[in-house]
């Protein structure tokens, strides 16, 4: 069974390091709303990014698989937060707004390679929150 893992250090104040088990190395902080540094990692945005990025890596696999022609792909992802009167929160809703530009198939393959990003997506698979896919296709000939 696979396995993944961070660390943390703590650097001062509100900010930390983060160190993945693939090397990577993110200095990370809260929100500067709640004290933390702008311009680094919040674990907002590291929550919403994973979505964002593990659904795009396997769009580009089933993309490989079905023998799209790809031009383009970039997405925009929003997490919406629900906050609770005892003054905790989640997020409610994620939406994914993936623009694609294909070369010479139809418009039903790459929503086929879509639902497949979906199905295959750890990320998605793993998280309560509702997520919403808003794609923009484009097919040239």
């Amino acid at each position: 069974m696979p396995e993944y893992s961070t660390r943390v250090e703590w650097v001062g104040g509100h900010r930390g390091e983060l160190s993945g088990s693939n090397g990577a190395v993110m200095p990370f902080s809260a929100p500067a709303a709640l004290h933390g540094e702008s311009g680094l990692l919040t674990p907002e945005d590291a929550f919403v990014g994973s979505l964002n990025t593990c659904f795009m890596l396997i769009f580009i696999w089933a993309v490989e698989r079905l023998k799209i022609d790809l031009a383009s792909y970039d997405c925009e992802a929003v997490g919406e937060v629900k906050e609770f009167l005892d003054r905790t929160s989640k997020f409610s809703r994620v939406t994914l707004r993936p623009r694609i530009e294909a070369r010479s198939c139809g418009e039903r393959d790459v929503e086929r390679a879509l639902r497949l990003a979906e199905k295959y997506s750890l990320i998605w698979q793993s998280i309560s929150s509702e997520v919403i896919l808003e794609p923009e296709i484009v097919i040239w000939d």
